[in-house]
C-alpha cells in the first residue's frame, strides 16, 4: 500500500511542480494516516488495551468485509435452472443475433461510458405507468451486462406488488426481497445463481399485504452496502413511478435511473410527471419500448405483441 501511496504522492508533486520528498517521508505520512483512521474506529486502543477482546469480537458486517472475502458468499448461493420460452421476451438469451437483442449491447455499452465519468453500479429501471415494459428491459440488460462484461451482475426484483422477474426465467416462486425484510431469510439464501444467463437474481418473494410499510423498516440500504461488495452490477426493477410511493424509496438506493415508455402508450403529461418525479442528477435517459423504425418495419412487428416486446431502445441522455 506504501508503494501506491508514494505513486500517488509523486504524480502529485510532479503535477505541481515542488520537489517530490523522499520515500521515508511518504512513508510515515501513510504510516501517520493509518494510524489516525485506526484511532478514530477505536480499533488501536483496543487492541494494545483488550487484545483478549479480538478473539470475541464479532465478524465483521458483509458491507465491512474486503472484496475477497465474499467470494465464499457465491459458493453458497442456490442455483436455478432458467426455462425461457423460446419466442419470450428475453431475446438477450434466446436471440442474442437479433436486432433486438444488439439495442440491448447497445444500451450496457452506454452504462459503461456513463460510468467512467461518475459512479454507478445500483441501476434502477422504472417507468411512468404500468405495462411500459420495464421488467423486461430490466431482464435483458442483466443478461447483457453478465454476458458481455464477465463481471458479477444481481438482477433484483423491487416490484414487491407485481412482482414478474421469477416468472420471466421460470424459476418458480422462491424467496427473496420480502422474506429478507421480513426477517425469515437472510441475503445468501434470497438470492439465486441463474447459471444460463451467468447472472444472480433477488427476486421479489411472495407478496406482502403492505409492501411500502415493508420496505419502510429502514432495512434497505444496509442490504444494498452489502450487495455492492458483492455485485459489479445492480439491475434493480422498481414500480412504476406515478400511481405507488414504493418507487420513491428504490431511487434514493440507486446510482442511476433509466425510465422506460411505450410508444402508443405512455401519453405526454404522464411522462412529463414521471421525469418531474426523477431527481435530475440521476436520471441517466429515457428508454422508448415498441418503437417501429420505418427501415425495420417488418422485423419490429414481431416485438410489437406483448409476449415479445423487446424493441428499438433509443437513449436520450442529459
Amino acid at each position: 500500500m506504501s508503494h501506491i501511496f508514494d505513486a500517488l504522492q509523486r504524480s502529485e508533486f510532479e503535477q505541481s511542480g515542488s520537489d517530490i520528498p523522499a520515500p521515508a517521508v511518504a512513508t510515515e505520512l501513510l504510516q501517520a494516516a493509518e494510524r489516525k483512521a485506526a484511532v478514530e474506529r477505536g480499533t488501536v486502543v483496543e487492541r494494545e488495551m483488550f487484545p483478549e477482546r479480538q478473539a470475541e469480537a464479532e465478524p465483521p458486517s458483509v458491507a465491512e468485509q474486503p472484496r475477497d472475502a465474499a467470494v465464499d458468499q457465491f459458493s453458497q448461493f442456490q442455483s436455478l435452472r432458467v426455462l425461457v420460452p423460446p419466442q419470450g421476451k428475453l431475446v438477450a438469451l434466446t436471440e442474442q443475433e437479433s436486432l433486438a437483442a444488439e439495442k440491448f449491447r447497445f444500451l450496457g455499452v452506454r452504462l459503461r461510458q456513463v460510468r467512467q465519468s461518475r459512479p454507478l453500479k445500483k441501476v434502477l429501471i422504472t417507468s411512468t405507468i404500468p405495462q411500459e415494459g420495464k421488467s423486461m428491459v430490466a431482464a435483458n440488460l442483466a443478461c447483457t451486462l453478465a454476458r458481455r462484461t464477465q463481471q458479477k451482475t444481481l438482477l433484483m426484483d423491487g416490484d414487491l406488488r407485481r412482482p414478474s422477474l421469477a416468472q420471466l426465467f421460470g424459476v418458480g416462486m422462491v424467496p427473496g426481497i420480502t422474506e429478507w425484510l421480513q426477517g425469515e431469510s437472510g441475503p445468501v439464501s434470497s438470492i439465486y445463481r441463474l447459471e444460463d444467463p451467468g447472472l444472480w437474481i433477488l427476486p421479489a418473494g411472495n407478496c406482502h399485504r403492505n409492501p411500502l410499510e415493508l420496505m419502510q423498516s429502514g432495512k434497505l440500504p444496509a442490504l444494498m452496502d452489502q450487495l455492492s461488495t458483492w455485485f459489479d452490477w445492480i439491475i434493480m426493477d422498481s414500480p412504476p413511478v406515478l400511481p405507488l410511493g414504493d418507487t420513491s424509496i428504490w431511487m434514493r438506493l440507486a446510482d442511476g435511473i433509466l425510465l422506460v415508455t411505450r410508444q402508443g402508450s405512455t401519453e405526454k403529461q404522464q411522462l412529463q410527471r414521471g421525469l418531474e418525479a426523477i431527481e435530475k442528477s440521476k436520471l441517466i435517459g429515457a428508454l422508448l419500448n415498441s418503437a417501429v423504425a420505418a427501415n425495420h418495419s417488418d422485423y419490429y412487428q414481431r416485438y410489437a405483441a406483448p409476449s415479445a416486446s423487446a424493441q428499438d431502445v433509443p437513449i436520450k441522455s442529459n
